[in-house]
């Protein structure tokens, strides 16, 4: 890379949404940071493996609404110097995907890309949805308890709650119209509870 300094992948975590082109590399595990350098010294551009499929169902489900984000078409400019936007065509530079969105669908898809999950690999069999005795109540409580660290002044049990719902649709805690399932989200956040003497919420510092 001729000495030059990379970005550290982790950075990328900081990003609400990429471009698609972005996310495909991400997908396929490489430094979206590194698609200039690799293009400049390379006469033939060589796309990592994986990266095509993965740019097109992106692309595909971006397109469909699957994946939420901002659909931006290519444009093509007239001889008249009028231009208009190409039907059913993508931008992938200037088109985005939102990055929970992103990983939803990935997961649905049995993707685990390790920048995406960064603890798939090491999970326990219980957060498998693969595995024949997958509790989706209990996978949502562990996860719950694994990512909810500073409560914002509230007791851990409605901080848990409010992660939950916002996590619902990942764990099959909504109803029939897709609204939260509050009597599922309650459960999992007791489960989860670690102030188990209940009570107000303690004061920062105190």
């Amino acid at each position: 890379m001729k000495g030059r300094d990379v970005e550290s992948l982790d950075y990328w975590r900081l990003c609400d949404e990429y471009d698609i082109q972005q996310a495909a590399w991400l997908v396929v595990g490489l430094n979206p940071s590194e698609m200039g350098i690799a293009a400049e010294e390379s006469s033939i551009y060589d796309p990592p493996s994986g990266y095509d499929a993965v740019e097109t169902a992106i692309s595909t489900a971006l397109r469909r609404g699957i994946i939420k984000g901002k659909l931006v078409p290519l444009i093509h400019k007239n001889e008249d110097g009028t231009s208009n936007s190409i039907e059913d065509s993508i931008d992938i530079y200037k088109s985005s995907v939102e990055v929970e969105s992103l990983r939803i669908w990935l997961s649905d898809r049995g993707i685990k890309s390790r920048f995406f999950f960064p603890m798939a690999i090491d999970e326990p069999d219980f957060l498998n949805q693969a595995n024949p005795r997958y509790a989706p109540k209990l996978a949502a409580a562990f996860g719950a308890w694994r990512e909810v660290h500073d409560t914002g002044g509230k007791s851990a049990k409605q901080a848990l709650m409010k992660w939950l719902r916002e996590h619902a649709s990942e764990y099959g805690l909504c109803d029939e119209d897709g609204n939260p399932n509050e009597l599922g989200i309650e459960e999992c956040a007791k489960v989860a509870n670690w102030e188990m003497g209940g009570g107000a919420p303690k004061t920062p510092g105190k």
